[in-house]
């Protein structure tokens, strides 16, 4: 099992940037897939961007040519950097890492997009 843990959320204003970090336990060039859901209030969990079996880059459409996520494998980190957000940004955001058939989560970090 795999331990992730999200850091970089926070209040910004409409128009803002936020970047959010997930730091894996364990290397992150064997896990096959990780990235970002989000959670609003009364809302399902969904996927906001993610990477794929090949490699490539999965997107919400609500963020596409917004975020943008990347990956360190030297430092076990997968990043989300949060360009031009808006209020219905606003969520908690968990990463997610699949390994060995597993799906691990971090506890979330909050994402507040002022208007």
């Amino acid at each position: 099992q795999v331990q992730l843990v999200e850091s970089g959320g926070g209040l910004v204003q409409a128009g803002g940037s936020l970047r959010l970090s997930c730091a894996a336990s364990k290397n992150i060039f064997s896990i096959t897939t990780m990235g970002w859901y989000r959670q609003a209030p009364g809302n399902q969990r969904e996927l906001v961007a993610g990477f794929t079996l090949g490699g490539g880059r999965n997107y919400a459409d609500s963020v596409k040519g917004r975020f943008t996520l990347s990956r360190d494998n030297a430092k076990n980190t997968v990043s989300l950097q949060m360009n031009s957000l808006k209020p219905d940004d606003t969520a908690v955001y968990y990463c997610y890492a699949d390994l060995g058939g597993t799906r691990a989560w971090g506890q979330g970090t909050q994402v507040t997009v002022s208007s």
